[in-house]
């Protein structure tokens, strides 16, 4: 079952390419994917039927119970054949109602063939959290698919209100899910519906929250306005999503959990009551419209109360009649939505009170509507017809506790017939007098294309023969049904059970439903007045007084201020922790503290001390930078004394970086820190308390903790978990393999947090940075020097008086400077600065340029320039980059690993750029660093995908070993590889915070001077 999913993700991969290539056509061999599915369903047919259920299993998260576990029974195979017969026609029909040349239509296709697989997964699973994960995908591609069209406003503000609704309903459901599968010790759904937890709060909490799910999903009232909304959605969207799939989710799930929770007292009240009301408010409703889809939709959230009342009710008779109208359902409205979506492609409207003597150009397209409209007034000899007949029994033996069930029952099938009739009416009929605007009609000599025809057809034709042919389903629906108590004698599906009570209410519904439409002109005029205010309303107003909310409560508490951001936080954690441990005494005995282990260890702490004082003392911010660095290096110092060099080199390489960060944001700062005003000296002192109240709070945490540890210490088994392996650097094997998944999320977490603190100085979307082309006339070839100064740390920014700019390339620009796709920047190959005019000539090259130290060395004025610097840069940037090499490497056995190395290779670049200015940084590192943000979570991902592939387990490690020629015994581990990602992606992060709090700051400053290298006009732009 597995694979199913599969073939529908990798078509979901190819569908843009196929699109591209074969155009609308595409969908043709996209139609294969649901195909197969519903291919393998008929093939099981027999086999399920019988009581078989077939079933797979993966290992997921083991340590959790959670299992990719897959089933499927009666019930499930159903909605398979739903899923995927219907999806398959949508497809055929996608591949002639999409005209070629149609924007993103390869997206469409992936969105529409991904939303398959989704759904496909969902009615197969049988774990509560993998339905769950299942159930969103369902939510984020509808959301894709309904504002597919997003220039249209209507599409945006559609899928935006599809996704609120279902997104939240879906969250209040995953708390029940965790709340049933902790009650019945397992998350399996099989399992949890042979051996029901029974009652209690929890269950019944449970039940309540997966149902407000369930409900929001099938948009049952108090949520279906969402429904109608998304009509705003093409054709095919409507008929496969909101007809035959994804608002079956919610009664789907209804269904399935029925059998062990039906008889819980939230279950059938809150169902029942809820599902009856959406059946008639949904079919009032359908009255009141002229749009033809909008129609459909408000029926189709009539049919969806209905199956909620049938699946929900917790007896056999009504789950039976329950399957069978979810297979009716999908058979008589997806068709009709396709026909309408013909209409709509050859009148341009589905206005019903514009279109006229459509059914008599249009007869064969007319002969389908009324064959799938007539199944669902549940008109004899169709499927709909053996349906209701199969609800209305049951309902009539439940007794007189739910006769106000079957008397709503009776009301919306009126209802039902009503809309069906004013719809084909509408769509088809020939109108008398005067409409309000000229009538569309269709040529006589028009038709329809076969493939919009077709798929309408068949599902038409479907549900005509399977209402004699019942007795075909009832093996299938009662194997589902027999899950629920019987009565003494079982109702079986058949078109004829003779005349009784069933057969004269429904007959009393279609003639209620007809006098409905006859009298539907009034009964409009009295729904208006009656519905002043409907749900879409509530929720537009009810999202824009939460928008209101939230920007005053965000001008309240977010001032923009660091400090009182920092010192918020700082208050919550002291307030709450302190009173967590005075209410967690008795504490350990102070005489058991420890205060140090070496007078050495002594002496860099008293040291540290110190400086950290002098640091609150000083007055110009340069001074407190490097201070503060001071107590870092001190920090590094202690880990030094207790043995630890890997945490020691890290905390240096941390501190090297995080002090050149603050050098290049206090550029932007004044010189010293505010003068000693009233103001400023409390500010000062209530900043102290803080800072002294936090510090203290967390050292007695340290000393508690360390203090309170009862087990034996992990040192030792480290040692012994690694020796086995022949490596001795305990910290880098615990980071990259024994605690991989632990790295993996902070990898993550560090690239998220770089991404959005480098946005932050950008505000804009981010431009790229020119790097330097010289001209004749510099101070390399003999000429004046040049007078438009790159800002870089130590270059004047200003443009030296009475003299011009320095001309640049424009077309050269700095892959990488900006946040754009690194693959864009990458193609170019703009950091290779052009040949100086005027230099010395050599063998093979007409013109060559002069040696220089720095690529961009002469882009600097002259008194921003260090000679001595740039030689220094130049012959020490190398050897640090191999040196990090040496550390990613050696990190086995010596002190070293990905994060400590990443950090030296980009002291590297830091080196280069404090040298030579931003457009040598650019020189130095022609590649974007969200490409090599990227690339790193790639390895470390594909290594942890590796590992399941071939370990059986995320992030199982391998080795490779040999002897080869040459090189002698050759040894590797996927930890190194790990860590190689851990490298790039920590080198990408280095690389950014130097272009954006660098080389940005660089440009803007050059801007507000209106200098540049491009003679001010850069820095206007």
């Amino acid at each position: 079952m597995l694979w199913l999913i599969v073939v529908h993700v990798v078509a979901a991969c190819c569908a843009a390419p196929l699109v591209r290539w074969l155009g609308p056509r595409a969908f043709l061999l996209l139609a294969a994917a649901p195909a197969a599915a519903a291919g393998w369903a008929a093939a099981h047919y027999d086999q399920v039927a019988d009581g078989g259920a077939l079933s797979e299993h993966t290992p997921w998260i083991p340590a959790l119970g959670v299992d990719l576990a897959l089933r499927c029974d009666a019930l499930a195979l159903v909605m398979v054949l739903i899923a995927g017969g219907i999806g398959a026609l949508v497809m055929l029909y996608c591949a002639a109602y999409f005209a070629p040349g149609t924007p993103q239509l390869g997206a469409f296709a992936g969105a529409l063939t991904a939303f398959a697989g989704a759904m496909l997964g969902l009615v197969l699973a049988d774990d509560l959290i993998v339905l769950y994960v299942l159930w969103e995908l369902t939510t984020v591609f509808s959301f894709l698919l309904i504002g597919h069209s997003s220039q249209y406003r209507t599409n945006r503000r559609a899928a935006l209100q599809a996704l609120l609704v279902t997104t939240l309903g879906g969250l209040v459901m995953l708390v029940g899910f965790l709340m049933l599968g902790h009650a019945a010790h397992t998350y399996r759904i099989s399992r949890m519906l042979a051996d029901p937890p029974g009652g209690g709060a929890l269950v019944a909490g449970g039940l309540v929250l997966v149902l407000v799910g369930a409900l929001s999903k099938s948009a049952v009232w108090p949520f279906s306005f969402w429904l109608p909304g998304a009509m705003a959605a093409a054709t095919p969207v409507s008929a496969y999503l909101h007809a035959a799939a994804m608002v079956k989710a919610g009664v789907y799930l209804i269904a399935r959990l029925a059998p062990g929770f039906a008889d819980v007292p939230p279950w059938r009240p809150m169902v029942l009551v809820l599902g009856s009301a959406t059946m008639l408010l949904g079919g009032w409703r359908a009255l009141r419209e002229t749009d033809l889809k909008l129609l459909l939709a408000f029926g189709t959230v009539s049919q969806l109360g209905f199956l909620t009342v049938l699946v929900g009710d917790g007896t056999r008779d009504a789950a039976l009649a329950g399957a069978d109208v979810i297979l009716a359902h999908a058979l008589f409205k997806a068709p009709l939505f396709l026909t309408v979506g013909a209409i709509d492609h050859l009148t341009g409207t589905r206005d019903l009170t514009r279109l006229s003597g459509v059914g008599r150009s249009l007869p064969a397209l007319a002969a389908v509507a009324v064959l799938a409209g007539l199944s669902m007034a549940g008109l004899p000899p169709l499927l709909g017809f053996v349906g209701k007949e199969a609800a209305v029994s049951a309902l009539l033996a439940a007794g007189p506790g739910e006769a106000w069930a079957l008397t709503a029952v009776i009301l919306g099938s009126a209802l039902t017939t009503a809309y069906t009739l004013r719809f084909l009416w509408g769509a088809f009929a020939r109108k008398g007098g005067a409409p309000p605007l000229a009538p569309v009609t269709v040529a006589p000599g028009a038709r329809v294309a076969p493939l919009l025809l077709g798929p309408p057809l068949l599902c038409a034709l479907a549900g005509l023969l399977l209402g004699p042919g019942s007795q075909w389903l009832d093996p299938l629906l009662a194997r589902y049904a027999d899950a629920f108590p019987s009565g003494a004698a079982p109702y079986h599906l058949a078109l004829w059970h003779g005349w009784g009570p069933p057969l004269g209410l429904s007959a009393v519904s279609w003639v209620l439903g007809a006098a409905l439409f006859l009298a539907g002109r009034p009964l409009a005029a009295l729904g208006g007045r009656l519905s002043q205010v409907d749900g879409d309303q509530v929720f537009a107003r009810s999202l824009w007084a939460l928008e209101r909310l939230s920007l005053q409560v965000t001008g309240a508490v977010q001032r923009g201020s660091l400090p009182v951001y920092l010192g918020t936080a700082l208050v919550v954690l002291f307030g709450f922790q302190t009173a967590r441990l005075i209410a967690g005494a008795p504490w350990p005995d102070p005489g058991a503290l420890q205060w140090y282990d070496s007078v050495p260890q002594l002496v860099v702490a008293v040291g540290v001390a110190g400086v950290a004082v002098l640091c609150v003392l000083a007055r110009q911010r340069m001074k407190a930078a490097v201070l503060a660095g001071v107590t870092g290096y001190g920090a590094g110092l202690l880990y030094v004394l207790h043995g630890a060099p890997d945490l020691a080199l890290t905390q240096f390489a941390v501190e090297t970086v995080s002090l050149t960060v603050f050098v290049l944001v206090l550029r932007r700062l004044p010189a010293r820190f505010p003068d000693g005003s009233r103001k400023w000296r409390t500010r000062r002192g209530v900043q102290l308390v803080l800072s002294v109240a936090a510090g203290g709070l967390l050292a007695a945490l340290l000393h508690l903790c360390l203090a309170a540890r009862t087990g034996p210490p992990s040192g030792p088994g480290l040692f012994s978990a690694t020796a086995h392996e022949g490596v001795r650097n305990v910290v880098a094997t615990t980071l990259v393999d024994l605690r991989a998944w632990d790295t993996m999320g902070e990898s993550a977490v560090l690239a998220a947090a770089a991404v959005g603190v480098t946005s932050l100085v950008y505000l804009r979307r981010r431009v790229r940075v020119p790097v330097a082309q010289p001209v004749p006339g510099t101070e390399e070839t003999g000429g004046p020097p040049p007078t438009a100064p790159v800002a870089g740390p130590g270059a004047p920014t200003g443009a030296v008086p009475g003299s011009a700019s320095i001309a640049l390339d424009r077309s050269a620009e700095a892959p990488g400077t900006s946040g754009e796709s690194g693959a864009r920047a990458g193609r170019r190959d703009a950091w290779k600065l052009p040949a100086r005019p005027g230099a010395r000539p050599h063998r093979g090259s007409p013109v060559a340029p002069r040696r220089t130290w720095l690529a961009a060395s002469s882009t600097l004025a002259p008194e921003g320039r260090s000679v001595m610097f740039e030689v220094m840069a130049r012959l020490v940037f190398h050897p640090i980059v191999v040196l990090s090499l040496y550390l990613l490497f050696s990190a086995e056995n010596q002190p070293g690993g990905g994060f400590t190395a990443g950090l030296v290779a980009g002291l590297a670049l830091a080196v280069r750029y404090l040298a030579g200015g931003r457009l040598e940084l650019a020189a130095a590192a022609p590649v974007d660093a969200g490409f090599l943000l990227g690339l790193g979570l790639l390895i470390i991902t594909g290594t942890g995908l590796a590992g399941l592939w071939l370990g059986g387990s995320v992030l199982a490690s391998g080795k490779v070993t040999g002897d080869f020629w040459l090189v002698g015994p050759f040894h590797a581990a996927s930890p190194v590889l790990f860590d190689t990602g851990v490298y790039v992606l920590v080198l990408g992060v280095v690389l950014d915070v130097l272009r954006s709090l660098g080389s940005e700051i660089d440009r803007r400053l050059e801007r507000e001077r209106g200098t540049g290298p491009a003679g001010g006009g850069e820095g206007r732009r």
